[in-house]
């Protein structure tokens, strides 16, 4: 099961690999979401989502696009805390895209090998390549 992240979870944002940096607060602002995956009553991985009306190559650019009513799911960043759980909910999140009629489900990744192979590796393809972040679009 998916769902936002709760304030009595908030802790949990800090284990962010890629992006600690951005308040709790500011997460959850136009457009913006936190996603858990729970299994047995326990969080076993988030995303942090934008919707936006275009898609950003920068932290930036996602903050200047984010837009509740925005088309463009942008999946900001994602850790797990047990194996497998990162795929599920990248899984989930995609369905939920289809289900909520987005035009796209991309990311705002760094531009790392493991950043790479994790979405290359879960069905989706390279979109663009900029100097601190890349994008991978799954289809949709």
């Amino acid at each position: 099961m998916i769902r936002s992240l709760k304030d009595t979870e908030k802790a949990l944002v800090e284990d962010d690999p890629v992006r600690p940096h951005i308040p709790y607060e500011k997460r959850f602002e136009d457009g913006r979401n936190v996603i858990a995956l729970e299994e047995d009553g326990n969080v076993v991985a988030i995303v942090c989502t934008a919707l936006c009306n275009d898609v950003p190559l920068t932290e930036e650019e996602m903050f200047n696009y984010a837009n509740p009513c925005g088309d463009i799911l942008v999946a900001y960043t994602v850790w797990s805390y047990s194996r497998g759980a990162g795929r599920t909910i990248i899984n989930t999140l995609r369905e939920c895209a289809i289900d909520d009629n987005c035009s796209k489900l991309v990311t705002l990744s760094p531009l790392t090998e493991m950043a790479e192979k994790f979405h290359i590796r879960n069905g989706a393809k390279l979109l663009r390549k900029g100097g601190i972040c890349q994008n991978f679009e799954y289809d949709l």
